[in-house]
């Protein structure tokens, strides 16, 4: 590890030495302010340079969103073949232009400065010089303490070796699990936010259920492996969570992803501003469906009595409507193929009266008497 990274054990020693010197002129060089304040302004001068990572990210992942019904699909057609599902992915990569791996590039090119941290870190704790920090410079940073706990040390640290760093096991691992608690709970957050505020709730793909999944698995993630990182790489780690979780509730209140809530609630802001002009066909819509909103009438609540009686009394009228309607069928039927005027008087009297007790009834044959 040490021959791997070796130059950036020198760049990120040189990069710290020059901060604690620019915070020595104001703080005590030996105080956990100066060396304190030298990683959190390593981590911000990191997480600058890799904005334009951070803007491919996101670009990456919201293609990844867009691209998951395509990949349903091909995954479905190709189940029981591998290799051409695997061919048709990648095809479809390379007709949108889109790399898997850009989602992961900011915390790819975080690892090395990470990893380096935790080495020059561990020097340190081990009484050893790096890189650029020197003997007088390991010395004064032994001797840095954030809240009462020393930056080299760990959770799991024994209390021999606190206690010769001029510490309390006690304040050490407080310090750590309120350290850890607040890394966990900001890249909960963090994670939480792209779920419920940058997602395109109008598709269900899996790429939803894979974040969802890492918004519960990271934390935990934190919390174990956190007990074994010192107090200056939990400083680094935490910074660089806040630092996060920051850029990104930028980055979803000013270019939200189209679809989601926060962009919903953007074009909102942007009407209410007046930098969104509307179709006035759609404003007049929009206002004639709120007007048919405000004056619909909600039924009142009857009981079961009052439902039975307006069915019935429904029924009489319709049983009464289609008899007014029979009755000027039935004279007609009767004036055209009715008895002679001799006899008609009587017969059309009957049948007027058998009609209006039975029905609607055929009239009689004229040669039947």
């Amino acid at each position: 590890m040490d021959t791997i990274l070796g130059p950036l054990y020198y760049v990120v020693s040189w990069i710290i030495v020059q901060f604690h010197a620019f915070y020595s002129l104001v703080f005590d060089k030996n105080s956990g302010w100066a060396w304190g304040l030298s990683i959190v302004s390593l981590v911000v001068l990191i997480r600058i340079c890799l904005i334009p990572l951070f803007v491919k990210q996101i670009k990456a992942t919201r293609n990844m969103q867009a691209l998951q019904p395509k990949m349903k699909a091909i995954q479905e057609r190709y189940k029981n073949d591998r290799q051409r599902q695997s061919e048709e992915m990648m095809k479809l990569y390379k007709e949108t232009g889109t790399n898997p791996l850009s989602s992961c590039l900011p915390i790819l090119a975080q690892s090395p400065f990470f990893i380096s941290l935790y080495q020059v870190l561990n020097h340190i704790a081990n009484n050893r010089t790096v890189g650029f920090i020197d003997q007088s410079l390991l010395d004064s940073a032994r001797q840095a303490h954030i809240f009462g706990a020393p930056l080299s040390v760990k959770f799991m640290s024994s209390a021999s070796k606190v206690e010769s760093l001029g510490a309390s096991l006690t304040d050490v691992r407080v310090v750590t699990v309120i350290m850890i608690v607040l890394m966990s709970a900001s890249q909960f957050f963090t994670q939480r936010q792209l779920m419920t505020k940058n997602v395109d709730l109008s598709v269900k793909t899996p790429f939803m259920q894979q974040q969802k999944m890492l918004m519960y698995v990271f934390p935990v993630m934190f919390a174990v492996f956190g007990i074994n990182f010192p107090v200056g790489v939990l400083v680094y780690w935490l910074t660089t969570n806040v630092w996060t979780m920051g850029q990104q509730m930028y980055v979803i209140r000013r270019n939200p992803t189209p679809g989601s809530l926060a962009y919903k609630a953007r074009q909102q802001r942007l009407r209410e501003k007046g930098k969104i002009k509307e179709e006035p066909a759609e404003v007049e819509a929009k206002k004639v469906a709120e007007a048919a909103r405000a004056n619909r009438q909600q039924p009142k609540r009857q009981s079961k009595s009052q439902r039975q009686s307006s069915a019935s009394g429904h029924a009489r009228a319709t049983a009464q409507s289609q008899q007014e309607t029979a009755k000027p069928s039935l004279e007609k039927k009767g004036a055209q193929g009715g008895k002679p005027a001799g006899g008609s008087a009587s017969g059309s009297s009957r049948t007027a009266k058998s009609g209006q007790r039975k029905g609607q009834l055929r009239p009689k044959h004229p040669s039947k008497k």
